[in-house]
């Protein structure tokens, strides 16, 4: 690890614990040159997810882009930002998980839709109206009585 103050390339860990809920590691460094001290953080390299979209364009995976378009579905519904976090959190670990850099945006909605009915029904509905397009009435109706049948 380079140091900040003086570049020199050798240092020694003084203290390491974890940070962001276990994520990463902190690190507090020092400078074997100067002996001044600094921080440093591991974490795991992620590696690059690609959407295939529709019609077949490839755009790299937007984590803020999903949990903004879940978060429409919530809209005046009570929860807490921390849940939807942990949701997008989820669906973020299955694609790390999988061996596949590349997920059909498909795909990735009904990762989206399964966290959506764990956390509220109505978001549920709402983002299924949105993501799978209800031509009308008796379409949305099938989803809702699909929704019922599960419990």
């Amino acid at each position: 690890m380079k140091c900040p103050y003086c570049g020199y390339t050798e240092s020694k860990v003084v203290d390491s614990r974890p940070a962001d809920e276990g994520a990463t590691i902190r690190r507090r460094r020092e400078c074997l040159a100067c002996a001044r001290r600094f921080t440093s953080y591991e974490t795991v390299e992620k590696l690059p997810i690609i959407v295939v979209k529709k019609d077949g364009s490839r755009v790299p995976f937007d984590r803020e882009k999903l949990l903004n378009s879940m978060l429409r579905a919530f809209e005046k519904r009570s929860v807490s930002m921390s849940q939807l976090d942990r949701s997008v959190d989820n669906i973020e670990q299955q694609l790390q998980n999988n061996l596949e850099r590349e997920v059909l945006s498909r795909e990735l909605g009904d990762m989206a839709m399964d966290e959506l009915r764990i956390l509220d029904e109505v978001a549920y509905i709402r983002f299924a109206s949105v993501y799978r397009q209800f031509k009308d009435a008796a379409s949305f109706l099938k989803e809702i009585q699909s929704l019922i049948n599960e419990k």
